[in-house]
């Protein structure tokens, strides 16, 4: 079983049914998917790189990503209606739980001035969404071999509540910046 998985059951999971005063079990707050987003637009013009940066969401994920379209054009971005515009990968599971530890213990101290990530950019629902600025960061990518990108990880929970849901990733690990 997943290290992080295991942590979430035996401990995470306690904690919060305590301080919360949740007696159902099916009640305490969990993370039900990450999704992991990337702009392709640079793309459009050769499709080697389409298919590099296809390669290296795959290898950071474990699971091939899902090409985005454009819905609308806009010609001030040169883009028409049916480019490909975006990668999208969900990840659930024991994905979901590989990815987030990867990313708490590997990726995010790796970052250059690193001081924790914002406990702002929770939204009314509980959910997290976090940037970064290249994917190069995580250990499968080869520098030499690609053009950086940067990316969105939104980490879905069903708290319902911001507060819960911090108090979820903080018990997770997740790296918050000190106030």
């Amino acid at each position: 079983m997943q290290r992080l998985r295991q942590k979430y059951i035996d401990e995470v999971s306690r904690k919060l049914a305590q301080e919360f005063g949740i007696s159902n079990p099916m009640a305490v707050p969990r993370i039900t998917k990450i999704v992991v987003n990337v702009g392709v637009g640079d793309t459009l013009k050769d499709k080697s790189l389409l298919d590099a940066a296809i390669n290296d969401i795959a290898a950071i994920t474990g699971q091939k990503p899902s090409v985005r379209k454009a819905k609308v054009s806009v010609a001030s971005f040169g883009i028409r209606r049916g480019m490909n515009v975006g990668l999208k990968v969900t990840l659930r599971g024991d994905r979901m739980y590989a990815f987030l530890d990867k990313l708490i213990s590997v990726v995010l101290p790796r970052l250059r001035d690193f001081r924790g990530v914002s406990a702002e950019s929770f939204d009314r629902a509980g959910n997290y969404t976090l940037g970064i600025l290249e994917h190069s960061v995580f250990p499968e990518v080869d520098i030499a071999k690609t053009h950086p990108r940067g990316m969105e990880i939104t980490v879905v929970t069903n708290a319902g509540d911001p507060t819960i849901a911090y108090k979820l990733l903080e018990y997770m690990g997740m790296p918050f910046e000190k106030k």
